[in-house]
């Protein structure tokens, strides 16, 4: 008969409850209120499940397979993103912020490319250095500008106040 699973699931109702109530992600919660619908007999078959729930009869079996393998602990399981790496690893960004923080900073972005292929041995492009420090970091390179020695502090003052 097309459309009956095998599989025993050993978790009570309660126990789903309790894990529902503990997720955080939405597709952590749908893979287990597929178990707990399976398990209260709400839906007889994946197929019910699948309609119940708002996902492919494939999908769901995917779901099943790890918690066959791997009981909820597989279910729940997120994969590896994968993805090409980044241009500036870890250890280097946090060098990077630990010189940010420092008084004399850098004179602009492309100082900051320079350092970084200077002192870490790591080329980077100003638009990447950019988004790092200014989206990621949310940093500047914070140079002070030249003040004019020129410059009375008691004007400065009253400049100020008016």
């Amino acid at each position: 008969m097309a459309g009956v699973y095998k599989l025993e699931i050993e978790e009570s109702e309660e126990d789903f409850k309790q894990l529902l109530r503990g997720q955080k992600t939405a597709s952590a919660k749908e893979r287990i209120q597929l178990l707990y619908l399976l398990k209260t007999k709400q839906a007889e078959t994946v197929q019910a499940a699948a309609l119940l729930l708002g996902r492919h009869r494939g999908t769901l079996q995917e779901w099943l397979r790890s918690y066959r393998e791997g009981g909820i602990d597989g279910l729940l399981k997120r994969k590896a993103r994968s993805g090409r790496p980044r241009a500036i690893p870890d250890w280097a960004e946090d060098s990077l912020l630990k010189r940010l923080q420092q008084r004399q900073g850098f004179d602009g972005y492309k100082a900051i490319c320079d350092w970084l292929e200077n002192a870490l041995g790591l080329a980077a492009k100003y638009k990447t250095v950019h988004k790092l420090v200014h989206y990621r970091l949310q940093a500047s390179p914070k140079v002070p500008r030249p003040v004019s020695g020129k410059q009375s502090l008691q004007q400065k003052e009253a400049y100020k106040k008016t």
